[in-house]
């Protein structure tokens, strides 16, 4: 920077002493006269110019020859470019403006221009660290594999390139869906580069697709040491890599170090639905009742969950309809507001052919949050307490257009799944799954159910019945008699 400021300076200097000498030329007519140290020198118009001329040129000769000078001494510091640099400045300039304009042709998404852009600056440069990458790029774009492919491995051969060549194939088989090769490549980036982010979440999730629950946990291990994760989610999503592995090693008949893990995993993140259930059937398993119910309370105060209920009756699972009403208590006290809760209870005293009480409990659940199962419910309500056929065939045929409630939904893609899993199966995500309402299409469904309450009747609301709260619509049934 300031070897050109210096230039610019001594040929504006040059420019006024040229401008200067020529007015001066012009203003004596005969020539220019110059004295100095006793000896008297007189120019002539042609010879004062030739003069100039001269001196511009020596002017011209000492910069190059100081340029020169500079170069070779950076040389033999140990810049090898120094001399090549300054020799083909030009040529160095227009490979470098071909660069540039590679750069902003992949950027605007123009492939054929990228390349084309890519080769003259190869060729003007011979500078494949820096064309390399750009010609892959532009080849991808292209929609030429075949020539990106054999750029990154040209990038593999120099260790200054090898990361970004990996990172090339890796994405290129990734996009071929060759996950054994891709894992192997990120591995190897990994170990390269083990705070790049991207590798780090990529070698992640194909960890997890592969079941490599203890390569999984290092990495995110690493991940979070490199301060790219914050330390809560990494309980979680530690625990959830714990639960996984403590599925597989139950599955391959080590029950006792799967009780241990899906206790570990629970102790991580004890909101974990399917830790706390893996977790409660292990203590429940190891003769640990005690431990199992406080567990599952835990979890269900954060997030009461089916699945809980599931393993909170397997704790004792040949008791009476009414000791299993007493002893749910402990979870449905907890919430009792939760729509989880009115259901489970409801669910408990149609067991114990309580109905009325069951009917008390789900309250006005099924008009302010109507769901499927709390239409089921209704109508087991309505058959106990001998309604007509045509108000339980009401209930029931609400049901199959009523939504489904909460579910396990990705939260990245709102894919709906069946159960829980680490990873999402339609966009891959890692730890999105959601116990939560998915979003509800509205319109007429494709086979016409709305019209069912026409069919077979409505419920009707009774007095003093609290499961409407005023807002289900009364109407008689008018469904035909079933024939006997």
């Amino acid at each position: 920077m300031i070897w050109l400021l210096l230039k610019v300076v001594i040929f504006l200097g040059a420019v006024a002493a040229l401008t200067w000498g020529f007015g001066l030329l012009i203003d004596q007519g005969e020539g220019i006269r110059i004295a100095a140290g006793g000896v008297e020198l007189t120019l002539g118009p042609v010879q004062a110019v030739v003069g100039a001329l001269t001196l511009l040129l020596a002017l011209w000769l000492l910069l190059m020859t100081i340029g020169l000078t500079v170069a070779l001494i950076r040389f033999l510091n140990g810049d090898e470019t120094a001399l090549s640099r300054y020799l083909f400045r030009n040529r160095l300039k227009k490979g470098y403006q071909a660069l540039a304009e590679g750069l902003l042709a992949v950027a605007a998404g123009e492939g054929r221009a990228a390349l084309a852009q890519a080769a003259r600056a190869e060729r003007l440069l011979d500078r494949p660290e820096l064309t390399d990458p750009l010609t892959a790029q532009a080849a991808e774009l292209a929609g030429d594999r075949a020539r990106a492919a054999a750029v990154y491995g040209r990038l593999l051969a120099s260790e200054r390139t090898r990361f970004v060549g990996l990172r090339g194939m890796l994405r290129q088989k990734i996009g071929e869906g060759d996950s054994a090769a891709a894992l192997a490549l990120a591995k190897e980036a990994f170990a390269l580069r083990p705070r790049h982010e991207e590798v780090q979440d990529i070698l992640l999730r194909l960890q997890a697709e592969a079941h490599d629950w203890k390569g999984a946990r290092a990495t995110l291990d690493a991940k979070t040491r490199a301060g790219a994760l914050p330390r809560d989610v990494y309980r979680r999503r530690d625990a959830v890599l714990a639960l996984q592995e403590a599925r597989d090693v139950f599955a391959e008949g080590n029950s006792i170090e799967a009780r241990e893990t899906a206790i570990a995993a629970n102790r991580l993140s004890p909101d974990l639905i399917p830790a706390a259930a893996m977790a409660a059937r292990a203590y429940i398993a190891a003769g640990q009742p005690k431990y199992a119910a406080r567990v599952l309370r835990k979890a269900w105060e954060m997030r009461p969950h089916p699945d809980l209920a599931a393993a909170f009756a397997e704790i004792a699972p040949d008791e009476s309809p009414r000791a299993r009403l007493k002893r749910f208590a402990q979870l449905t006290d907890a919430s009792p507001d939760d729509p989880e809760s009115r259901m489970l209870s409801a669910e408990l005293l149609i067991a114990a052919e309580d109905f009325p009480a069951a009917r008390r409990a789900i309250g006005g659940l099924v008009a302010k949050r109507p769901t499927a199962r709390a239409m089921a419910i209704m109508a087991a309500i309505e058959r106990g307490m001998g309604a007509d056929d045509a108000v339980v065939r009401g209930w029931l045929a609400r049901a199959l257009t009523a939504p489904r409630g909460p579910q396990w939904v990705c939260d990245k893609c709102h894919s709906i799944h069946a159960a829980w899993a680490p990873t999402c199966q339609n966009c891959g995500a890692f730890d999105t799954m959601s116990w939560t309402e998915p979003v509800e299409t509205t319109g007429p469904s494709p086979t016409q159910t709305e019209m069912l309450p026409l069919i077979v009747g409505t419920p009707a609301s009774r007095p003093g019945d609290g499961s409407a709260d005023g807002t289900v619509v009364e109407a008689e049934a008018t469904a035909p008699p079933r024939p006997d």
